[in-house]
């Protein structure tokens, strides 16, 4: 993935005078015909034990819907959260957090470049569709979660994860909307399972 910093010169009020109008257009789209629900599913996921720590990898399924995604094609910028958490499993209490991790995407159209911008906290990649813009969104690999020594061999942990629309980022008449209409709401379910490092892999 290449970074790269790209300066704005435009002014704050022309950018958004441009985005409200573009949200006009957009919600008067959507008095036409209903459409689908858009969906975020986990398709797999796996922890690893290494030496240098613990990784995740994970694979999504993104469906926008018709209405996100001409949305976004229209300049509308979307924010989705990637979510994980592992707990050390306790019969007599609560589970005991031992890693958490939360990465947030921000994904807008230039009508200029007529590119798709993905940005990952500093890092900005550019792409000429959506669905290879999403791609890198519904992949993680190698993601480091816990450092070396952390997890413990003979013990279970408890992991969640779930990559979600940020709907509190849409600009706020698409959220006013979204309340009321199901074609901007993009589920998303949270996927959990029990995992047990090997004792050879803690050992390494």
């Amino acid at each position: 993935m290449t970074a790269s910093i790209t300066r704005c010169c435009r002014s704050w009020p022309s950018l958004a005078g441009r985005l409200f109008a573009v949200v006009c257009a957009v919600l008067l789209l959507a008095g036409a015909d209903p459409v689908h629900a858009g969906s975020i599913e986990p398709v797999q996921a796996e922890l690893k034990v290494g030496e240098d720590g613990t990784t995740l990898a994970a694979e999504f399924t993104i469906d926008l819907g018709p209405r996100l995604e001409d949305a976004v094609s229209r300049g509308v910028p979307l924010y989705f959260n990637l979510e994980f958490t592992l707990e050390r499993n306790r019969w007599y209490w609560l589970g005991e957090q031992v890693a958490s991790i939360n990465i947030h995407y921000r994904l807008a159209y230039n009508a200029l470049t007529r590119q798709y911008r993905l940005s990952i906290g500093g890092l900005h990649q550019s792409f000429f569709s959506l669905d290879d813009a999403l791609r890198v969104i519904s992949r993680v690999a190698a993601l480091p979660v816990a450092e070396r020594g952390v997890l413990k061999a003979g013990e279970t942990y408890a992991a969640a994860l779930r990559l979600s629309l940020d709907r509190n980022q849409l600009p706020k008449p698409l959220q006013v909307d979204a309340i009321a209409n199901s074609d901007w709401q993009v589920s998303a379910r949270i996927l959990r399972w029990q995992f047990s490092p090997k004792p050879e892999a803690v050992t390494k």
